[in-house]
């Protein structure tokens, strides 16, 4: 007969004499039972809002200071057994994701439009109440996560979108000169850069009363355009030292910027499937509406990177109107322009030079006339 104890942590057999065997514990072995906490956060400059979730349950929520070492801390103190802490995308969202994962959180960014349909079923918007919206939503799963761009990326966006603003505002400081200039009956002739400075000078040239109101305008003017100048400078130079850039910019009617922008937005061509896939990230798809009997289509989704939505049209324009390179895709746009007119097939010759331009980044060759519309 042999009789048998245990005890967690193992067990050692002594026998005895009368053939009796009897197992003794072991050493006790400690073991730690971890169970999976989720953690939402509602991010703002200031303070940012915590909430704890363990077991379809809320465990605990405060507030911290809007640092990812200090937000680091406080997760590794309230839940240190957490499997997915959930934020918003928003201004911070790029210094936060890249910040949390360097101190080991497994932090995971939304879209905030996906989120935003889950967080208004709440009875009062409080940040409390969005930080564990965002936790339930970590909790069960039902999340969109969006691709967060890395620092060099965001650098060469910050970079276009600097070179964009000025060139912007310059354009609103010509346009304020010619408005007050034109109340005085001075019309200021077409032209730009020098030749427009050269005009006003000119005109101002018999009123001394409005010169002293103007020409400091025209002074900001030319202090704005000749730092676009610079920021010009440093795309074109950065396109060239790309070999990506270089490759796209073979493609008739697309310049350096949007090449640039082009690459930074998508930065590797494997985060896309396929390059259809592109045309809808980008947002120059038709949204589709089916009830029922009824299914229609309706206008473009304008999702995703407005600027370069913008500069993929641009382009497209160029490749209809202005360059005189022929190609597949310029012949085949302007069938379409005679069917649907301008717009739509801008809008479709668009979609179809950012599948090309994605595809071509995958495949490493260049645009091919003859096969630009096959693509």
């Amino acid at each position: 007969t042999r009789v048998l104890r245990w005890r967690e942590g193992g067990c050692s057999p002594i026998r005895w004499r009368n053939g009796l065997t009897i197992l003794t514990p072991g050493p006790s072995i400690e073991r730690r039972t971890t169970v999976d906490q989720y953690i939402g956060l509602d991010v703002s400059l200031k303070e940012t809002a915590i909430a704890v979730r363990q077991d379809g349950k809320r465990i605990w929520r405060g507030k911290c200071p809007s640092d990812p070492k200090l937000l680091a801390a406080v997760i590794g103190k309230r839940a240190p057994d957490a499997k997915r802490v959930v934020f918003e995308t928003g201004p911070l969202s790029v210094w936060f994701y890249h910040a949390l994962r360097a101190e080991g959180v497994p932090a995971i960014c939304i879209d905030a439009r996906h989120a935003k349909a889950a967080l208004d079923m709440a009875a009062n918007k409080t940040d409390a109440n969005d930080a564990d919206g965002l936790a339930q939503l970590a909790e069960v799963g039902f999340y969109r996560e969006v691709r967060v761009k890395d620092f060099d990326a965001m650098l060469t966006r910050t970079l276009v979108g600097a070179r964009t603003q000025l060139i912007k505002i310059s354009t609103e400081l010509s346009n304020q000169i010619r408005g007050l200039m034109k109340t005085f009956g001075l019309i200021v002739p077409k032209g730009a850069g020098q030749v427009f400075e050269a005009h006003v000078r000119g005109l101002l040239a018999d009123n001394d009363a409005l010169a002293r109101i103007i020409l400091p305008l025209l002074e900001a003017w030319r202090s704005v355009r000749g730092r676009a100048a610079e920021l010009d400078r440093q795309l074109v130079a950065a396109a060239r030292e790309s070999a990506p850039c270089r490759l796209l910019m073979s493609i008739p009617g697309v310049g350096a910027v949007t090449a640039t922008s082009f690459t930074a937005a998508v930065e590797d061509p494997d985060n896309f499937k396929s390059s259809r896939s592109v045309g809808a990230w980008v947002g120059l798809t038709t949204r589709r509406h089916q009830s029922g009997e009824v299914d229609y289509d309706g206008h473009i989704s304008r999702r995703g990177d407005t600027h370069l939505r913008g500069l993929l049209y641009e382009a497209a324009t160029v490749i209809l109107t202005r360059t005189m390179a022929d190609s597949a895709l310029r012949t085949w746009g302007l069938k379409l322009r005679e069917k649907l007119g301008f717009k739509r097939a801008a809008v479709a010759v668009a979609r179809k030079l950012a599948v090309i331009m994605h595809t071509m980044l995958k495949t490493g060759e260049r645009f091919d006339r003859s096969a630009g519309a096959a693509v």
